[in-house]
């Protein structure tokens, strides 16, 4: 029976996330009255305007008139006053020596009075009595179309005898996201996502649907409409008071809520955000004199699907930035910007001063093209102003090079967080417990207690960043400190060691149970909601989720057994892989409900399996293979296997494209792959590009719960491993790779300078500040350890461009240095070949079109490595097969001995 999208849904009491009964008998619903309405078609839409308020009750591509962009089926419940549409507005003004005032036409409304509609207009009204009494502005609103698209505008006249500042202008953006009530299968073909492109008059929303089939709506500028701001609307019960923009939906795990388009937005700044961190853009104000007036509004277009978005504003005349390899640009890197318009660049300047340097190098097929050089750290953007008045602007994030951020993290997790308290009650020492960077000392203890407990992904996630950061970089003393966290805190402790339940792994190991722990809890805190299990609760194996943050301890350690000699000394190689099978099976023993769905980190469990049949494991790999394929199999048979304890969630996609690609499901892969797309766009601004839709799980890991949208929270780089799998697989789509890369970087805006990783960055603007808890941080951190590589591609509009490293050319030769955080994985893509590294790293590579020559230079041995274990393989039908000159092949690898000086390897096609 398919299953509604209204469970689990949270709601803040007492500073503190409750649950809501997942069947609770639910009210009848009241009766509506229908709602009149008035059809246009327009281009390739049609629209339903509302002939009371003149606002939208439906968008519809006419090719697929059952779908629609705009809840439209839930108009007549939304039909009252405080439930917003596209085409209301709000403002908030201030006349001279006065106080900012706030007018918001959904908020009380009343009659409008129609206006003439001929030629192009489809309706007009005087809406200025909705906007609230004392309003010194008129407020005109057309419906127009321009150049075969809709168009909605707005005249705003100051009627009065002052000057009138506007320091808000806002208009609703409701589109419809909201899932409650519909199964999966419904949500992906009837709901869409938002994402704003906030880049002044360059500015966009995207709004794609959950499937991530096309077509796509694009919300566009019209006039001088920039989208200054993307501010959310507040919930009318929590609204600041006195202000008058409010929406009566209610956010909540299956509705994001709606935002602003925002103009101008220097009354936000003057007030609510006035302790916020730095803005997309600068806040601005409009002033308007005695009897002048201001046009503003917005343009809808249609893009055939979401690889098209960029064609088609490019097609509507609207300034196009690509960053490559995205925005997060290491100060060792240099990136390149490519911008299309119909103006010429008449100046790029860099907030702060000096933070990027442009510099405009040769063009390429009609894109201008500049490199980017960073200097610094932190967020930065650089403001593109064009002959024609235009300003873009694109946001940009400078970190460390990546080397340096792998350093900072490993030293940061073993050190400030390494907890080493013996007389812990909870046997939690030695451990890496989650930390409170604002406060300035780890959490050992939380109301949600797995925050404190290593397990879950709020309290997993800094130990599994500890681990993931010696996959590639292993560093001997990090590597002692967590060989003593597995053997005398994971297994034993949060893992069961022997017996019926060998494997199986904890909810928690703190919890709260003030008669077996007294005066152990901080009275101050709130510990009287579901969030504070009980020592039986917490001892709970049945959820699967944390299963794998477990293996990934034990697969690490063998990966670094295996391959370093020397470097593991608690326990042999074999004895990490029995351990990380073992989790497995336990896995399916133990919490086989939740493993109907993908788990974050379930990569893993394929390079498990591949590991087991190279050790030449083969009853182990027989069964593990078996037990995945039943997964597998039952993902097969559904339409959008991605369910999740969520209604809704991107977090299972990447487990499932692994598994459909593992097993031959291609099909399946793809559409998982297009879903993923659906939710995860390419965006000129290091927040957004590659950014996997998360919006809860403050609630769960974050120092400040609220429902919000999250800024590479650890979605992101889990959802970039499978679209770096599908890219390789074609190389033609370059956009599979640009999302990935984005995604994969934005895991690393998470770190700050002294290796603290955040659980993700508060987007809303009051706010705009990465949270202080680490949380579940280390799920994206596995994503970026996991998929980091470089990859040298022959774009057919750009030319030759590496995605995380320096590349230069020469006559018969493409060369690249790999910048990568882990210098161990290259992808070659006009070849389509795969080149990686489990022990050994490259410091540079060299590809000759010509004959297909790869040449690869190797660092030199350390003690821990001395040789390189080197893997190719060919990803694309028609790539070639590669030989190298001299190789011993050892389990599937290429096992080259290093010197004290680099190694060079020649691979030839044959």
């Amino acid at each position: 029976m398919p299953r509604l999208l209204n469970v689990s849904l949270l709601a803040l009491a007492a500073s503190m996330p409750v649950t809501v009964g997942a069947q609770e008998a639910q009210p009848a619903k009241p009766v509506y009255r229908p709602i009149a309405t008035t059809a246009f078609r327009v281009g390739s839409f049609q629209l339903l305007l509302r002939t009371d308020t003149q606002t939208l009750a439906g968008l519809s591509p006419l090719a697929e008139p059952g779908f629609d962009f705009v809840p439209g089926k839930r108009e007549p419940e939304r039909q009252g006053d405080g439930y917003n549409h596209v085409g209301d507005i709000d403002v908030r003004l201030r006349t001279p020596g006065g106080e900012w005032r706030d007018f918001a036409s959904a908020h009380q409304r009343k009659a409008i009075t129609p206006l003439p509609a001929r030629g192009v207009t489809l309706a007009a009204a005087d809406i200025t009595a909705s906007m609230g009494d004392g309003i010194p502005l008129r407020v005109e609103r057309r419906w127009v179309t321009v150049g075969g698209a809709p168009v909605l505008r707005f005249t705003l006249i100051n009627t009065s005898q002052t000057p009138v500042e506007i320091g808000v202008l806002g208009l609703p953006m409701v589109f419809d996201n909201i899932i409650d009530d519909r199964t999966l299968e419904q949500a992906h073909a009837e709901a869409s996502f938002v994402d704003p492109y906030i880049g002044r008059d360059a500015g966009y929303l995207q709004v794609t649907r959950l499937s991530g089939k096309g077509p796509a709506l694009l919300v566009l500028p019209e006039g001088h409409s920039p989208l200054e701001a993307y501010v959310p609307l507040p919930q009318d019960r929590a609204a600041p008071k006195g202000t008058t923009f409010t929406e009566k939906s209610q956010r909540s795990q299956t509705s994001e809520g709606f935002y602003d388009w925002t103009i101008a937005s220097k009354g936000y700044a003057d007030k609510e955000w006035s302790k916020a961190g730095p803005q997309w853009n600068a806040p601005t104000s409009i002033t308007l004199a005695p009897g002048a007036r201001r046009e503003v509004g917005v343009r809808f277009v249609q893009s055939p699907d979401i690889r098209g978005i960029e064609t088609t504003l490019a097609a509507q005349h609207r300034p196009v930035a690509v960053g490559i390899p995205g925005y997060v640009v290491p100060t060792d890197l240099t990136a390149s910007l490519f911008l299309k318009y119909d103006s010429k660049v008449a100046k790029v300047e860099s907030f702060p001063a000096g933070a990027l340097i442009a510099t405009p190098t040769v063009a390429a097929k009609g894109w201008a093209r500049y490199d980017v050089q960073a200097r610094g750290w932190g967020p930065a953007r650089l403001s593109i102003t064009y002959a024609d008045g235009t300003v873009q602007t694109v946001s940009y994030d400078i970190t460390k090079p990546l080397d340096q951020v792998m350093a900072d993290i490993g030293r940061f997790t073993t050190t400030r967080q390494w907890y080493d308290d013996k007389s812990d009650p909870f046997h939690r020492a030695p451990a890496i417990l989650s930390y409170d960077k604002e406060a300035g000392k780890i959490l050992t203890q939380e109301p949600r207690v797995w925050i404190s407990g290593m397990s879950d992904e709020g309290g997993a996630g800094s130990w599994v960043a500890a681990m993931m950061k010696q996959l590639d970089n292993p560093d001997a003393t990090e590597v002692g400190k967590l060989e003593a966290l597995i053997d005398e805190t994971v297994v034993g402790t949060l893992q069961i060691a022997s017996g019926d339940h060998a494997g199986a792994v904890k909810k928690s190991i703190f919890y709260y149970d003030p008669k077996e722990h007294p005066g152990y809890y901080d009275p101050t805190e709130n510990w009287r909601n579901w969030t504070s299990w009980s020592h039986k609760d917490a001892d709970d194996l049945g959820r699967a989720y944390n299963y794998p943050h477990v293996a990934i301890g034990h697969w690490v350690l063998y990966r670094l057994a295996r391959n370093h000699p020397g470097l593991v000394t608690a326990h042999d190689w074999k004895w990490y892989l029995d351990h990380a099978y073992g989790t497995v099976t336990a896995m399916m023993r133990d919490a086989p409900y939740y493993t109907q769905f993908g788990l974050m980190e379930g990569d893993v469990f394929v390079d498990i399996l591949k590991d087991l049949k190279r050790e030449g494991m083969t009853a182990e790999a027989t069964n593990m293979e078996a037990l995945m394929k039943g997964r597998a199999d039952h993902w097969k048979t559904l339409q959008y296997p991605f369910g999740s304890e969520m209604a809704w969630d991107s977090t299972g996609q990447p487990e499932v494209y692994a598994w459909m690609r593992y097993f031959g499901y291609q099909p399946q892969a793809d559409t998982t792959r297009e879903a993923i797309l659906g939710y995860d766009p390419t965006i000129p601004s290091w927040g957004y590009n590659g950014n996997a839709r998360r919006y809860w799980d403050f609630l769960y890991g974050g120092k400040y719960p609220r429902i919000e949208r999250q800024i590479h929270h650890y979605g992101s780089a889990l959802n970039a491993v499978p679209l770096f799998d599908a890219y390789r697989a074609n190389p033609a789509d370059t956009h599979l790779l640009r999302v990935a890369y984005g995604g994969m970087m934005g895991g690393i805006t998470n770190i700050d300078r002294d290796g603290f990783g955040s659980a993700a960055f508060h987007s809303w603007p009051d706010r705009m500040a990465w949270d202080p808890y680490t949380g579940d941080y280390g799920m994206g951190f596995f994503g970026h350890a996991y998929a980091a590589a470089t990859y040298l591609v022959e774009d057919p509009t750009f030319g030759w461009l590496a995605y995380g490293g320096n590349l230069t050319k020469a006559a018969d030769s493409v060369s690249v240095v790999p910048k990568d955080g882990a210098r161990a994985r290259l992808f070659v893509a006009p070849a389509g070949t795969w080149i990686t590294l489990e022990a050994g790293k490259i410091a540079s590579a060299a590809y000759a079109p010509a004959t297909g020559r790869i040449t690869l230079t190797l660092d030199p041995a350390t003690a821990t490595t001395p040789a390189a274990r080197l893997f190719i393989e060919t990803t694309t039908k028609t790539g070639p097969r590669y030989s190298a000159a001299t190789e011993t092949v050892e389990r599937g690898a290429r096992t080259i001995p290093l010197s004290s000086r680099t190694t060079t390897i020649v691979l030839t096609p044959r």
